[in-house]
């Protein structure tokens, strides 16, 4: 099958018909095989039952239903294990992304991206509710894994089917597609696209989130930057805390002798050096557990730590060298 439309919903009885009826009428012009799957992530509105009318019509409609509420992340990967499309595209169910955006995607990916992302114009959101905590949030999410993406929390982009079953998509990494896909090797693109105001159902997201956000986003960085080397960051922490113990307990040393102050155990900086050579020896042994837990992550499951996007004249991948 050439494209799959993967779409996670949750509570958006109202605006499936809608949307399935524009989504028609963008993908029938391309001559493309393709599929609309919808995952139903525990709604409690009847939105599985109104996929069920739109699918006994149109045979391209697909739907699978999640036992439970299992958030926004776990439904996407159910959508991609789940299609059979080369190229995937994956919107909201709400209405704000135009599915006439579609074929500008699907054009911009053939000039040799991985992925193509949208960029909402003229958004059409609540200032200080959306608009405001996002841009914060993307300015913060590019500074800190440096990818240039503007827009991470557009949900319409398309994705070659390589790309989007590499992406690790658990607990809220949905938020983060363009930071994976980057970590991946992809390479991306983003484009304008059109954006429309909720008019049916009720959105999902809140002011509470960004605090989870910024949670997630030391994962992503933690993850790319230091998962084959923890002993770098905790290592490092060590060392400077280490350092700091020394240099306390120094200052003490010169303290006693030149200022004549209190003995080295009645000072308070004493205890404070101690509490940070203890902090240091810590970070320390944390590192070297997460190196051997690291070991044990790759060696164990035969995982890689590297991607590898094509090959010429090998027949099969090598075998994992034991170490």
């Amino acid at each position: 099958m050439d494209l799959s439309v993967v779409i996670p919903i949750k509570d958006e009885r109202d605006n499936l018909a809608p949307l399935h009826e524009r989504l028609r009428q963008a993908l029938q012009p391309l001559g493309l095989s393709y599929e609309i799957l919808f995952v139903d992530d525990g709604s409690t509105d009847g939105s599985f039952a109104a996929l069920e009318e739109i699918a006994r019509g149109d045979p391209h409609v697909k739907a699978v239903r999640l036992r439970r509420n299992f958030g926004q992340s776990a439904a996407l990967q159910a959508g991609i294990d789940w299609s059979c499309g080369d190229v995937l595209v994956t919107m909201d169910g709400d209405l704000q992304n135009d599915p006439a955006d579609i074929p500008r995607l699907l054009d911009k990916l053939a000039e040799g991206y991985d992925a193509v992302l949208g960029l909402r114009a003229r958004r059409q959101d609540h200032l200080l509710i959306r608009k405001i905590p996002s841009l914060l949030g993307n300015w913060l999410i590019r500074k800190v894994t440096g990818v240039p993406i503007k827009d991470m929390g557009c949900t319409l982009r398309a994705l070659r089917r390589d790309l989007a079953e590499g992406l690790p998509l658990y607990g809220e990494m949905h938020r983060f597609v363009p930071v994976l896909a980057q970590q991946y090797g992809g390479r991306l693109a983003q484009i304008p696209v059109r954006h429309h105001p909720r008019t049916a159902g009720k959105t999902k997201y809140g002011l509470t989130r960004t605090f989870r956000v910024v949670l997630d986003l030391i994962t992503v960085k933690f993850l790319h930057s230091y998962l084959t080397r923890p002993m770098h960051v905790m290592g490092l922490a060590g060392l400077v805390s280490i350092g700091l113990g020394m240099l306390c307990l120094l200052a003490t040393i010169l303290m006693k002798k030149w200022l004549g102050g209190p003995f080295m155990t009645g000072n308070p900086l004493f205890y404070f050096s101690v509490l940070l050579e203890l902090a240091g020896v810590q970070f320390l042994s944390l590192g070297l557990l997460g190196e051997v837990l690291t070991r044990t992550y790759f060696e164990s499951q035969g995982k890689h730590a590297y991607t590898v996007r094509t090959t010429l004249n090998l027949e099969s991948r090598p075998e994992r060298r034991a170490a």
